[in-house]
């Protein structure tokens, strides 16, 4: 099929102009200048013309940090691939890449096969796994290997959830030593998980259970040590590093660090820490309950550093961390103790929205949005150049951008499979009007016309961030 649209600014991370995308079988063939004779023969032979006069043309979003049908606390994320995907399609991102998890006493292959068996069939846009090692044995480091050639090139580790997920100093050691022979990009939750423990026994000792009590016992400065000693473990090892969530100044300054030193480490915020903070955490009638993450929200100094982070280049990507939790039935688990909260926030649905208000307001610029959304993502994690930028032979993952469409978000219009909005009654100006899925329109006028099934796991190679 071949298919032209037509009339739009074309945004890439490098560029903005008028140009004309030519798609032919799910597949880019050319960008060329609106009046090029090669447009105007495409277009005459063309099965389909999307006008896009007056909007943007960006590559699908790519959000390298979701989490559905994950279970956590008793409880599961509320989001399944269906719906999740589906909410992705909405706010125009057409590739996630989830976390499959290692089950404690199992293989890393056997947390793969049953991430792919919930995803398969199901999901609106393309996905991929990064695989969580939940144990660090000789088996798991052995199997590292084998997926690296399976498309599964990314391993998350965790200085935080003894017990659950935690790896100790040594384990993280010996998987990064592991990563730095085969070319896998290690990411690392970065807070310390035994301080933290204590803090938390102690508050709820003293009777401290409300939510806010979750980000006081979760303080920036162990994100920051925790960040620094996993550079420094990932020094010694001689491997990439990508920290997940960063939400503190300590943790961007070790960041900033490493990075003058010249070392390969990278990392990603997310849009609850740049536009929320612990005020909201704090909110009365357990309110606060529905912004409990971890790392947890923090004071509006961090979200100032985090700015700087993004405009300086310390900051690479920005992820959601989509991780819902229903208010009503799952964040209430906690209601007599902050602790037994379920971690985790939506967003998956309005992250490109939400950094469009950044363009808007003079923050960022159209091609650093786009950057940070689609293209720096896709090179982290071995997606690109198929996927995160409009160029010959990328798959055809467009989304045509309305930079004026206003509306107001909100709970009772958004389409994630969860019962509150982070954002509710928050004005955001710009949308995705048509969302294109290797060729093949999923959502066009604001109308979802995808179906389960749309999507097609993605093989990633290594990290071209990293080379």
């Amino acid at each position: 099929m071949r298919l032209i649209v037509r009339g739009g600014t074309v945004v890439s991370a490098s560029d903005v102009a008028r140009a004309e995308v030519l798609v032919e079988d799910g597949l880019i063939v050319a960008v060329v200048p609106p009046d090029a004779e090669l447009a105007r023969a495409f277009a005459d032979r063309a099965d389909h013309v999307l006008e896009a006069t007056g909007r943007y043309v960006i590559p699908g979003g790519v959000d390298v940090h979701t989490h559905m049908e994950m279970p956590f606390g008793g409880t599961c994320s509320s989001d399944t691939f269906e719906t999740g995907t589906r909410a992705a399609v909405w706010g125009g991102t057409t590739t996630i890449v989830d976390f499959a998890i290692q089950p404690r006493g199992g293989s890393l292959h056997a947390g793969l096969e049953g991430w792919l068996a919930k995803a398969e069939g199901r999901c609106a846009c393309d996905y991929g796994f990064h695989l969580i090692v939940s144990e660090v044995t000789d088996e798991a480091l052995d199997e590292m290997d084998r997926l690296m050639a399976e498309g599964v090139t990314s391993f998350k580790l965790f200085m935080a959830y003894p017990g659950v997920f935690y790896s100790t100093d040594g384990e993280i050691l010996r998987a990064m030593q592991r990563a730095a022979g085969s070319g896998a990009l290690i990411q690392m939750h970065a807070e310390n998980g035994i301080a933290i423990d204590q803090l938390v026994l102690q508050a709820l000792a003293r009777g401290e259970r409300a939510p806010r009590f979750h980000g006081s016992t979760r303080p920036a400065i162990l994100e920051g040590e925790a960040t620094e000693r996993a550079i420094e473990l990932a020094r010694v090892a001689g491997c990439a590093l990508y920290i997940v969530h960063l939400s503190a100044a300590e943790a961007l300054d070790r960041v900033a660090e490493a990075r003058d030193r010249g070392e390969p480490v990278f990392a990603e915020t997310c849009p609850q820490y740049l536009l929320l903070s612990e005020d909201d955490l704090a909110r009365p009638d357990f309110e606060g309950a529905k912004f409990v993450c971890s790392p947890p929200l923090r004071a509006p100094e961090h979200q100032r550093a985090l700015w700087r982070g993004l405009a300086t280049g310390d900051l690479q990507v920005v992820a959601t961390d989509h991780c819902p939790f229903c208010f009503r039935e799952q964040k209430a688990l906690g209601r007599e103790d902050f602790s037994k909260i379920p971690n985790g926030l939506p967003g998956v649905e309005h992250r490109l929205d939400l950094l469009h208000q950044a363009v808007t307001e003079g923050r960022l610029g159209l091609a650093r949005w786009v950057e940070l959304t689609a293209t720096a993502p896709a090179r982290m994690f071995g997606l690109f150049p198929r996927k995160g930028t409009i160029a010959p032979g990328a798959d055809a993952d467009l989304v045509i951008y309305d930079p004026g469409r206003t509306r107001t978000l909100s709970a009772a219009t958004h389409h994630m499979a969860v019962d509150y909005s982070c954002y509710e009654g928050r004005p955001v100006t710009g949308g995705a009007e048509t969302v294109l899925l290797r060729g093949r329109v999923v959502l066009e006028g604001g109308r979802y016309v995808g179906r389960p099934g749309d999507g097609r796991f993605v093989a990633r190679g290594p990290s071209r961030a990293v080379a």
